[in-house]
């Protein structure tokens, strides 16, 4: 059952309609389009992976389109599109936006005029540079031999990379430049040999690959959050989703407090990098993954560093950070006394065996309903060889759904002496706040010999890996 965190909502209300600092507010941006008869023509933004409309704009009869808003844009990359599938980008970047972009309906792209704003001549030069050039390639496509064709194609490349340094060179402070710039590609820089001549082993190269993967991202540049999700969203998406898949929490906390930190500066990307990382944590499965989390909330959240949540809303994560920092692999599980269906007491930090299976489960859940079974099911194979035992509570000890509770023990054949099966009502402590129970099933594996927690986050297929590593 997935959670439902207010790190989200406030990031759709904070991000999604742009509203920031430049030296006064409010935009004008002039769009007209010589034989356009379309009614009206949207304006919109990108935001790292997805593209948002901010705006609409009347036809006077014309093809004149006038936008204007009190709200100040932040800087990216922004478009203006129709019904028709008509499609332009431009760029609002370190100057005022009541600039005029003037076109006609054949191409937007390539017949564009620009009036009031540098940015937008050089990224026009540039883009129509680089479609021409694309062109050629498909036009040569049709045309050339299959060895004709991949010696065309690298000349071209190499002019388009041409363009690109150029553009880099001769105007670098601008929005364009500062984009080309971002798609270079890291992993072909990375060197084989140390400045010594040393060869570098595998992990010498990947430490290299982390530590310089942002070097061509402005990450301290408001615009990289607006962009379109091949500039910055994918390169992100690939440090923490691909080359940080099974890494150790001890490593990932390190890179992802160099990531935001570098973006400091930029209090967008600031921002949406701290939401959208503790959303990640917050919402992973793996279970070590918990360790993030905390680590994320008590950096930034705990220390008044996220300033755009309510307050409300920072002393909720800051709370549960602090739960689940005492519900860590590794940390001892804290004790609880409960009684059974017939009203005998147990402890957690007694129970027989080797080890214990910790659940929370309600047969109201329909997730548990499907797990619960397939659990005991690997309990019931694992139990003897394993000395293991459940300590198993009952959620929602309300009189209605205890009776269903007993039905499904009694359908599904619940009934080995090692598998403890508590209602849930009267304990030493409130399980529910101690074990932050807002979701179920909750499910660890805990070590009785130090009452550690060895796992949690657990499915069936997932206990009977545990259990075979435990039983070799």
């Amino acid at each position: 059952m997935k959670r439902i965190n207010l790190i989200s909502i406030a990031l759709l209300l904070l991000l999604a309609l742009p509203v920031a600092a430049s030296a006064k507010p409010g935009y004008k941006l002039t769009f007209q389009v010589d034989g356009c008869t379309d009614s009206s023509i949207l304006l919109g933004y990108f935001m790292a992976q997805e593209r948002y409309v901010l705006d609409t704009a009347y036809n006077n009869g014309r093809g004149k389109f006038v936008f204007k808003g009190d709200k100040e844009l932040y800087p990216g990359l922004y478009f203006f599109t129709n019904n028709s599938g008509n499609f332009v980008e431009f760029v609002i970047y370190n100057e005022k936006p009541t600039f005029t972009l003037h076109t006609d309906q054949r191409n937007w792209t390539t017949n564009m005029r620009v009036k009031g704003s540098p940015q937008n001549e050089i990224f026009f030069n540039y883009q129509r540079a680089s479609d021409r050039m694309y062109k050629e390639m498909i036009d040569a496509k049709g045309t050339l031999d299959s060895a004709s064709f991949i010696e065309f194609r690298r000349q071209v490349v190499e002019r388009m990379d041409s363009l690109r340094a150029a553009v880099y060179q001769e105007h670098p402070e601008s929005m364009i430049a500062k984009m080309v710039h971002s798609t270079t590609v890291v992993e072909d820089l990375v060197p084989t040999e140390a400045p010594d001549g040393t060869p570098l082993n595998q992990r010498q190269r990947y430490d290299y690959l982390m530590a310089h993967y942002f070097d061509y991202v402005p990450l301290d540049d408001d615009f990289i959050i607006r962009t379109p999700k091949e500039i910055f969203y994918r390169r992100y998406s690939d440090y923490v989703d691909k080359y940080m898949r099974g890494m150790p929490p001890e490593e990932i906390c390190p890179l992802l407090d160099s990531l935001i930190d570098r973006a400091e500066p930029a209090p967008q990307v600031y921002q949406w990098l701290i939401n959208n990382l503790s959303e990640k944590y917050l919402q992973s499965n793996i279970m070590v993954y918990d360790e993030v989390y905390v680590h994320l909330v008590q950096r930034y959240f705990a220390t008044g560093k996220v300033t755009w949540l309510s307050p409300s809303s920072i002393d909720m994560n800051v709370e549960r950070a602090n739960k689940w920092e005492r519900l860590l692999v590794g940390r001892e599980a804290p004790e609880l006394i409960l009684f059974d269906t017939l009203r005998r007491a147990h402890s957690l930090h007694h129970m027989p065996g080797r080890y214990t299976l910790l659940l929370f489960w309600s047969p109201t859940c329909g997730h548990c309903r499907e797990v619960i079974p397939a659990i005991y099911n690997v309990f019931n194979e694992m139990a003897d060889s394993l000395d293991l035992t459940a300590f198993a509570i009952l959620t929602e000890p309300d009189e209605h759904t205890m009776d269903k509770w007993k039905v499904f023990l009694q359908e599904h054949n619940i009934t080995n002496p090692r598998w403890v099966n508590m209602s849930g009502g009267e304990a030493n402590v409130d399980w529910r706040e101690v074990y932050d129970i807002q979701t179920t099933p909750q499910i660890y594996l805990i070590d009785n010999k130090d009452h550690k927690f060895l796992a949690k986050k657990l499915n069936a297929d997932l206990l009977r890996t545990i259990c075979n590593t435990l039983n070799n």
